[in-house]
């Protein structure tokens, strides 16, 4: 993902690029062929929120296999980068024990929005919640899931906006 830039250029960018450009761009925040095409087709945005509505409007129609292929696209939260000290390989073994534990249960990547996390919280706030939504059925994990996804795609979607 490109740096954020105030002037709002990235959306401007992304409004020019052709098809294919703005197709690989989009992809790369929402792993969906169909959401990221209805995202290109509908451009030029103009301004960030337009984007922002139009990216929960190709959510809220995206059939199961549009968030099944962008969910095969996704990959878990990385451990931050300052876990580190006499607990690190522990909770990074926690960490990893977890995520195996999701992956066989729902076969699919844990996805978890961390903006506005702290960094030296992020690591609990992904422990804490693989726990609590091991314990989700498929269907309510799944709208679970599609809300945290909807999430990062949205804090994807600013950074390539700014």
């Amino acid at each position: 993902m490109p740096r954020p830039r105030p002037d709002g250029t990235g959306l401007r960018r992304l409004n020019a690029l052709d098809p294919d450009g703005a197709l690989a761009a989009l992809l790369r925040c929402c792993g969906s062929r169909e959401w990221a095409g209805q995202l290109a087709d509908r451009r030029p945005y103009p301004d960030p929120e337009a984007l922002l509505a139009a990216a929960d409007r190709a959510f809220a129609g995206l059939p199961m296999a549009g968030l099944d292929e962008a969910l095969a696209a996704e990959s878990p939260p990385r451990p931050p980068a300052g876990t580190h000290g006499p607990g690190a390989p522990a909770a990074r073994t926690a960490l990893n024990a977890a995520y195996a534990a999701y992956e066989q249960r729902f076969r699919h990547a844990f996805v978890i929005c961390l903006d506005g996390c702290r960094e030296e919280e992020a690591l609990d706030q992904i422990l804490f919640g693989i726990r609590m939504r091991l314990g989700n059925g498929p269907d309510e994990e799944r709208s679970v899931t599609t809300e945290q996804l909807r999430r990062v795609v949205h804090g994807r979607l600013r950074r390539l906006a700014t």
